[in-house]
């Protein structure tokens, strides 16, 4: 039995058996919870019996920090405590030792949007501290290398560790772009609550193939993939293929093309002659197609995409994710301009892989060196930093975009904002990408409702991508909208102004879209 039986059997022994009850309403007289807005159903099921003799039920929690309803932990608990026992005290505890005072005030500001809330308000008596940074990249890898830039820079002039520094998403995919960017700028880095992108197992199985394709000797590659997904080739076969291929001095491919020449089952055979003949044909692709067009393919065909899209539990949705990462990072990789100086950039499967080969042979360190801390929101809750980075805060991704369907759903993704923001001691930057590659295709992105929601006198606007301050009065430089429309805006709209229309143009235009795209299926 795992923990969730273990609860639910405990809850039908209680209700089931009053002799078992009344033995453990008398043995506990006093009952404390913490972390009383994560508990489920079936927790507040047993809570409410044991407690039902004696009402001496204490519980602490943050109804602002409840973010688990995909555990099955529900806001309602703790929001109805009140209407759920006679007599109850509540005590608020609403100073903050954290953060600075325009940190507290914005968070503040975007939790109060919620109506599902047990009503306070933070205050603290440290430092008013800087305003609250703004920044507007042109695409996600723009993004992961204006944060690298920017902890560069932060440790130079304020004479920060690595350790100070969080870069916190939304989605474990995010990861890549930041990795990307801090191993080139040589910034030590952990995973916090994960593993690096490159090395996380689905990641690795395209990679795998994408590998052996380039080089059928890259027998590491050979073994992860030659029965994944699922063809029939077991571990007895490719044991036997691997004694073959040492007892002969050859290749276990070598092995694999001439199979019929080694007694192989009927039934392993013909598997066998399908996998050659399957990766020979993405070989032949190699000289016509670009690395994108090749890696989109492969994954299509081996039905490696289609098994995690049929995937709906949480790790599946969140591997079907990473693959599509991986997918568009390649599609990014392809369509990014040649170099400075005119020379023709190889847009080959080969030199990817070359490329990521050199990203990744950093991935063995010391979880506790001093290093800047990569995670998700969830896994940040509890934690805090000098310095934290809140990145992609783009509508459909945070808010993600299967989370706006309801207003219960849209407030527990304010909550996550408020967890992030709650998460810095003195400086925390929130940032955007204009485009991002998503199935293939560019997309342009709107800046996240929550944005919105920003106190503009807690606010620093004139970062522009690149960790470069903006000059003049146009704060990000104008809106996409604007430029489209002929150039700068010579309206007398603030910069924040103008970045709020643009966002409700694209988000109608976004919206417009999906529903066009949903029609035409």
């Amino acid at each position: 039995m795992d923990f969730d039986d273990l609860l639910l059997k405990f809850y039908e022994l209680l209700k089931t058996y009053p002799e078992s009850l009344s033995k453990y309403q008398h043995k506990f007289k006093y009952i404390l919870i913490d972390e009383y807005q994560d508990t489920n159903p079936a927790q507040y099921e047993v809570i409410k019996l044991l407690g039902a003799m004696h009402e001496n039920v204490c519980v602490v929690g943050d109804d602002a920090q409840s973010i688990y309803s995909f555990r099955g932990a529900t806001i309602q608990n703790i929001l109805q405590f009140q209407k759920d026992y006679d007599e109850v005290k509540v005590v608020k505890l609403e100073q903050n030792y954290r953060s600075t005072k325009t940190i507290i005030n914005v968070a503040n500001e975007v939790i109060g949007n919620n109506k599902g809330q047990i009503p306070k308000v933070l205050f603290t008596e440290n430092a008013e501290g800087e305003k609250i940074k703004i920044v507007k990249t042109m695409s996600d890898n723009e993004e992961g290398k204006f944060v690298a830039d920017s902890i560069q820079e932060q440790k130079l002039r304020n004479h920060f560790l690595n350790k100070d520094f969080a870069i916190l998403y939304r989605t474990n995919a995010q990861s890549r772009a930041f990795e990307e960017s801090l191993r080139r700028r040589e910034i030590a880095y952990t995973i916090y609550g994960g593993i690096s992108f490159y090395q996380r197992k689905e990641i690795k199985d395209l990679v795998a193939y994408l590998r052996i394709i380039i080089n059928t000797r890259d027998e590491e590659a050979l073994k992860r993939i030659i029965n994944y997904p699922g063809r029939g080739i077991g571990k007895t076969t490719i044991d036997k293929i691997i004694l073959l291929a040492n007892t002969h001095d050859k290749t276990m491919w070598e092995i694999l093309v001439e199979a019929n020449q080694h007694g192989f089952r009927a039934g392993t055979l013909e598997a066998i002659n399908q996998f050659v003949t399957m990766i020979k044909s993405f070989s032949s692709m190699l000289e016509k197609h670009n690395a994108y067009e090749v890696a989109f393919h492969v994954g299509k065909q081996t039905n490696l995409v289609k098994e995690l899209f049929n995937d709906k539990s949480t790790e599946g949705l969140q591997k079907f994710e990473n693959i599509q990462e991986l997918l568009n990072s390649i599609k990014e990789w392809v369509e990014s301009p040649d170099n400075e100086e005119g020379e023709v950039v190889d847009k080959t499967l080969g030199a990817y892989l070359q490329q990521i080969t050199l990203l990744t042979d950093a991935d063995d360190k010391d979880p506790h060196a001093d290093t800047v801390k990569l995670m998700t929101i969830h896994a940040a809750k509890g934690l805090e930093f000098q310095c934290v980075f809140a990145a992609g805060l783009e509508e459909m991704l945070f808010p993600n975009a299967m989370s706006i369907n309801t207003r219960e759903e849209l407030e527990e993704e304010r909550r996550l904002f408020y967890v992030v923001v709650t998460r810095a001691k003195k400086k925390l930057w929130i940032t955007y990408a204009n485009t991002r590659y998503k199935f293939g295709q560019l997309v342009q992105n709107e800046p996240s409702r929550f944005i919105e929601e920003l106190p503009e006198e807690f606010l620093d606007r004139s970062y522009a991508g690149g960790g470069t301050k903006m000059s003049g009065s146009f704060g990000f430089g104008g809106s996409a909208f604007d430029r489209m429309n002929g150039g700068w805006s010579n309206s007398k709209k603030t910069a924040a102004d103008a970045e709020k229309d643009t966002a409700r143009h694209l988000r109608k235009n976004n919206y417009s879209r999906l529903f066009a795209s949903e029609s035409r299926k």
